[in-house]
């Protein structure tokens, strides 16, 4: 399978690259707004992998030409800027894509982060109203420490909370969430649950910041 992380030169993105490059023998596409940064990046990240005795397919694109190769797109990019990545490769997504959201919108003032949606009532809503139809979304990866997640020596241990209206488009991103070494994937329901799932972010960042050695906290459910 073709995954391309729009994106994928920040800090999510090269966690689920590093992570996937490891585990699985998919080929992943590293994108960005500038195809020589997205270039280095996967080479970057094919030679951590390398690192740890894995062997990763890892190629770098513009984010267009990055979503026009895959199977599966994930919008590996700060909440404010999904919209205008979604319309930037609108044109080359069809029906048989499945577009997936990690973003989780937050505020922070003096007493520390605190969810912040859009106007939408959630950031993936946001990307569900922008991603032309009939092209599944589904939230993932939302409560994942990025430090974490892109530090090969550290044992994830965690879940990811897998939202969406196609049960399809949610199994393919479950089953991919899965082959993640350590990662469980939790359905969370629809995408009409999608705040719930976002705002449990800041309430991580929060944890983490005020208690000594929490550091890339995730969640498991027991």
């Amino acid at each position: 399978m073709r995954i391309a992380l729009l994106g994928g030169t920040g800090d999510v993105g090269e966690g689920l690259a590093l992570r996937w490059g490891r585990d699985t023998d998919h080929e992943l596409l590293v994108g960005s707004r500038d195809p020589e940064k997205a270039r280095d990046a996967a080479e970057s990240y094919a030679a951590a992998v390398a690192d740890a005795g894995g062997e990763a397919d890892l190629k770098g694109f513009a984010n267009g030409m990055a979503a026009d190769r895959a199977d599966v797109v994930v919008l590996s990019v700060p909440p404010y800027h999904v919209a205008d990545t979604v319309e930037s490769v609108a044109d080359v997504l069809d029906g048989e894509d499945v577009v997936v959201t990690p973003a989780a919108g937050m505020k922070r003032d003096d007493d520390g982060f605190h969810y912040h949606p859009p106007s939408a009532g959630s950031v993936t809503a946001l990307v569900r109203e922008a991603v032309p139809d009939p092209i599944p979304v589904v939230g993932a990866f939302h409560n994942l420490a990025a430090g974490r997640l892109a530090d090969l020596d550290a044992d994830l241990g965690v879940d990811t909370l897998v939202l969406g209206d196609d049960a399809d488009a949610k199994g393919t991103v479950s089953r991919l969430a899965e082959e993640i070494d350590g990662l469980r994937a939790l359905d969370a329901g629809g995408l009409a649950n999608a705040a719930e799932v976002e705002s449990v972010t800041p309430l991580l960042v929060n944890v983490a910041t005020n208690n000594e050695g929490m550091h890339d906290l995730g969640v498991r459910f027991l």
